[in-house]
């Protein structure tokens, strides 16, 4: 607190409860941020991990000796440094163990710590460890006061350091995460010899820019590997502080035997991960997904991993496309996953959002820092040493006269006396010698002591240029840097392939272009710049059951021309049907609506080519993630509405339409910007979602039809349906009697006519012309008349003579009939009833499959 109050003086000091909550808060805030939470941009290290990292060094669990109990070192860093829980601790340790979890691991173990299947370590009592190479070598070979700073831990009675003199940028190479109070840290690792290049580049360059940088240090190397399919993200972290890394698993499509080993099944192999995916989950999630029917055209998943890597094999169905289910895998799993990374540590024990750069000079500002302390405290021991060997060596050239000195000195300190005023020497000279024992009086010691003063003085001089001359202390450095990469440096593990980050199948059209190789060590990198494709002519049909095909024109054209002429009613057994087609091309975009309320893009090429024979691909899957996460309903009604944006004029609106009777007219500019993320196009209540879209122009009228029979129509125009934003949630289009719905909501042409079709199979059309023209929140014209208590209007389309229409049973059952069929009737008629239905058998749909051909 700010203000401490004195009770024995009785002083009582008023304070607002709002200023001391704040001052309490930020001072508990700053206390998580730089004593838990967040790491020091000098060593990369939190608190905890620098003194598990000192304490090991105090044990002497260096490379070279035996492992030691996991349990002994949780021990000293609670009762020395960190008095917090073990299991912390402990936790905190296995981490600088996993290879799964660091880059370089700090530490080496012995035993079980876990694996990439969550699976969780040994108790600390039977796991051992000692500090690895590198973390012993770059960060505690140097540590001592002479070069970093010492502070009490928390009971005084030991030292601790308040940073390691970190030889590597640990926290680029090991990366660190870590949330604190109002604010998070995300730094992924990197690869050794790339930060040490950047380092060494950054020395010859201070003004070395962005772009220069990113060429050295492309990308983060993640310790599963896998592949970077995006550098957006990456120019965006390493020039702001902040940024998403699209990261892909490595699959590969193999022949496997089957079971009996007399044939082979095409597979996906998964070879590597995301970094930071639970393997066990990511395979359970991609079964739950097959099993729910979201996940098409696999038919087995095995986990093959063993000790030498993962390999988790997927086989396929016999007629599915490798291509177009690792697309898939990619689209709905974690096989395809994002790294938020926020480059997020303390400086000067401060908080700070760091650029690459800023991070790569505040590790050479602490590294010269470090440098200089440790020259200065070596100069410092080379001239003591220096002064002491040029006594010895003066009291050998004066042999006679310093026995003589001896022999005739009562006591040893009349004898320093005489030999610093008949010598000339320091007392410290006089205290050596007097020290000194009598097997230095023979020739080969005197010849060591000259060639120690030798040495001594060529140190010296080596240490005061490399103090007086910032030069030569750079070179220093950058021979260190060297000599580490030489030493512990290794080539990358993930590979860098710029692409499309929704990754496009084999089917799409091309996207990508080989450009060039860049070597980096005994690696070679294909780096692909996306190209724009170029547009093609193709058909895209869409079915009841929510699948899509994208044919060829030529593929396309023919199916087109197919006319089928039977115009009696049949009944059949396929449970799917075209319900839509368009004759566009690849480049174009599809705005996909759904139920929720939003809308998204999807590009035409990236919709996998199919043949017409094909039952085509499940357009949610085509999708974001994000969009068939924890759903309201099921995936197969989720996507309502889908249309080319381009085909439409600007004069083109949206009626949309809810469940509960809310109407909105929207206009279609405001699908211009969509993203993957999605837009809210209406707001909607609990329990309430999108049910009917439909496309609009001017002088056209809106249609709505109810389960009581009742038909509304309104004029689309300003007064009756005025534009609205995006968010709005619309107007109440009709009072909704008891166990009544909406069935329908269509915009047509003033000069239409209207199918109507009961539950019970009765249909009829009627004329635009018979339903009267009312307002917004009217009660509408009764037209359609049942024939008994528990019939109801099952839907509404808008027809015309020599068309085709389908109607949905409750058993799945798809009855196909001509329109024509279907006379013309008034208001007062009950409809004729088109076929038999099975006992307890419904109509609950009616499709209209009316082909759309667009030039």
């Amino acid at each position: 607190m700010a203000r401490q109050l004195n009770l024995l003086s009785g002083q009582v000091i008023a304070t607002p409860l709002h200023t001391e909550m704040q001052q309490s808060y930020l001072e508990y805030a700053m206390s998580v941020i730089v004593g838990r939470a967040l790491p020091d941009v000098r060593d990369g290290l939190k608190p905890v991990h620098r003194r598990i990292l000192y304490a090991m060094h105090e044990l002497g669990l260096t490379p070279d000796r035996p492992y030691r109990k996991c349990a002994r070192v949780v021990g000293d860093v609670l009762g020395k440094y960190h008095p917090h829980g073990d299991q912390s601790v402990y936790d905190a340790l296995v981490r600088l163990v996993q290879e799964f979890s660091s880059r370089y691991p700090l530490l080496a173990g012995h035993g079980n710590f876990g694996s990439v299947d969550n699976d969780p370590p040994a108790a600390m009592r039977y796991t051992e460890t000692r500090l690895a190479s590198i973390g012993n070598e770059g960060l505690l070979t140097q540590v001592g006061e002479a070069t970093v700073d010492f502070i009490s831990n928390f009971d005084n009675s030991q030292q601790e350091p308040t940073v390691l003199p970190a030889q590597l940028p640990f926290l680029l190479l090991n990366g660190s995460s870590g949330i604190a109070v109002g604010m998070a840290t995300n730094v992924p690792p990197h690869n050794l010899g790339e930060v040490v290049d950047g380092l060494i580049a950054l020395i010859d360059d201070s003004d070395l820019s962005d772009e220069r940088l990113r060429s050295i240090i492309p990308a983060p190397d993640f310790p599963t590997g896998g592949e970077i399919v995006s550098t957006d993200g990456i120019a965006e972290a390493y020039t702001h502080g902040r940024g998403s890394i699209v990261m892909r698993g490595v699959a590969k499509i193999e022949q496997v035997p089957t079971a009996q080993r007399r044939r082979t099944k095409t597979a996906i192999v998964v070879t590597e991960l995301p970094f930071q995916v639970n393997k066990a989950s990511w395979i359970e999630k991609t079964a739950s997904l097959v099993n729910a029917g979201r996940l098409e055209g696999i038919s087995d998943i095995r986990d093959e991993s063993d000790r030498e890597g993962i390999r988790v094999v997927i086989e396929l169905k016999r007629e599915a496309s490798p291509q177009v289910v690792l697309h898939h895998l990619y689209q709905q799993t974690e096989l395809m996953s994002k790294f938020g990374a926020i480059f997020l540590a303390l400086v000067d024990s401060q908080p700070r959002q760091l650029t690459l750069k800023q991070i790569l000079q505040e590790f050479l500002n602490f590294r010269e820092q470090t440098l200089i302390r440790q020259y200065t405290h070596e100069l410092e021991a080379a001239v003591r040493r220096g002064h002491i060997v040029e006594g010895l060596l003066n009291a050998l050239a004066n042999l006679d006269a310093v026995i003589e000195i001896l022999r005739n000195a009562p006591d040893g300190g009349t004898a320093k006396i005489s030999l610093e005023s008949d010598l000339q020497m320091s007392e410290a000279q006089a205290d050596a010698i007097l020290a000194m024992p009598m097997r230095r009086l023979t020739g080969l010691e005197r010849q060591k002591l000259q060639e120690e003063f030798s040495e001594l003085s060529e140190q010296i001089r080596q240490l005061r240029r490399l103090l007086d001359e910032r030069s030569e202390l750079m070179k220093s450095l950058k021979k260190e840097l060297r000599s580490l990469k030489r030493q512990y440096g290794d080539p990358r593990r993930t590979r860098i392939v710029v692409q499309d980050p929704e990754d496009q199948p084999a089917q799409s059209s091309s996207r990508t272009r080989s450009n060039k190789l860049k070597s980096k060590g005994s690696q070679t990198t294909a780096i692909l710049q996306p190209v724009a494709p170029a547009e093609e002519e193709t058909f895209l049909e869409f079915t009841h059951r929510g699948y899509v095909r994208r044919l060829s024109p030529k593929t396309g054209d023919s199916k087109s021309r197919s006319k089928n002429d039977k115009s009696e009613i049949t009944v059949e057994d396929s449970d799917d049907f075209n319900v839509g087609r368009y004759l566009t091309k690849t480049g174009q975009n599809l705005a996909i609506l759904t139920r929720t309320g939003k809308a998204y893009p999807l590009n035409v090429g990236d919709i996998p080519q199919t043949s017409s024979r094909s039952r085509g691909t499940p357009l949610i899957t085509l999708l974001p993630p994000s969009v068939t996460k924890d759903p309201p309903m099921s995936l197969q009604e989720l996507i309502l509405a889908h249309f080319i944006v381009a085909k439409h004029s600007d004069k083109t609106d949206l009626i949309l339409v809810t469940q509960q009777g809310k109407i909105k007219r929207l206009s279609l500019k405001e699908l211009s910007d969509l993203t993957n993320r999605g837009i809210t196009i209406i707001k909607l209540k609990d329990q309430d979602e999108l049910g009917y879209v439909s496309l609009t122009r001017p002088g056209e009228q809106m249609i709505l039809a109810t389960s009581g029979g009742r038909v509304l129509r309104l004029p689309v125009n300003d007064e009756q349906l005025p534009p609205m934003g995006r968010t709005a949630q619309g107007s109440q289009v009709t009072r909704l009697r008891k166990q009544e719905r909406l069935v329908s909501c269509l915009t047509v042409p003033p000069k239409s006519s209207l199918l109507l079709v009961s539950e019970l199979g009765f249909a009829k059309r009627i004329s635009l012309d018979r339903v009267r023209s009312t307002t917004r929140g009217a009660i509408g014209t009764q037209m359609f008349q049942f024939k008994g208590p528990k019939d109801a209007l099952a839907g509404m389309v808008s027809v015309n003579s020599n068309q085709e229409a389908y109607l949905i049973t409750s058993e799945n059952r798809i009855v196909r009939f001509a329109v024509d069929e279907v006379k013309l009737q008034n208001e007062e008629a009950t409809g004729n009833r088109l076929f038999k239905l099975n006992t307890g058998e419904k109509i609950i749909g009616v499709r209209d499959p009316l082909l759309l051909h667009h030039p």
